[in-house]
């Protein structure tokens, strides 16, 4: 076999039907286009979506989900990453410097995920269930 020699298989391409080509082909004159209407006209398509009118199905069906313009403004902190800082008392100035959030946060929350073998102090620093019940059994508090 050579490359020169391959084509595809006998009747696997059928030739492409020229409408529109006189009477004796078959297709001439309206080329399967049928007698007026909107579909016999040059361009009769319509735009995406449209249904005659009718009400479109994307407008008919309910809008569904959410999203939140203050998506990704809060951090989320690990109580591992906490463990690694010196600070005693820790606020969200503390976690930006040293870099456990970043720059545009505006609000911190801490999360159980690694362990915390210290005493830390929370200021203006949210906390779930779980992470405050570790920081609060050894001793840490959380204020406003």
């Amino acid at each position: 076999m050579k490359l020169n020699t391959i084509k595809p298989a006998k009747g696997s391409k059928p030739t492409r039907t020229r409408v529109g080509r006189g009477i004796g082909s078959g297709i001439g004159k309206t080329a399967g286009r049928g007698h007026k209407g909107q579909r016999a006209r040059k361009g009769g398509r319509g735009k995406v979506g449209f249904e005659g009118g009718q009400m479109p199905i994307q407008r008919r069906l309910p809008k569904r989900g959410f999203k939140s313009p203050l998506k990704g403004l809060t951090a989320e902190v690990r109580l591992s990453e906490i463990e690694k800082l010196t600070a005693t008392e820790i606020d969200l100035a503390v976690l930006k410097a040293a870099g456990v959030v970043y720059a545009g946060a505006q609000t911190a929350k801490l999360i159980k995920s690694g362990t915390l073998t210290r005493k830390v102090a929370f200021k203006g620093v949210m906390a779930t269930k779980g992470a405050k019940e570790v920081v609060e059994s050894l001793g840490g508090v959380f204020g406003e």
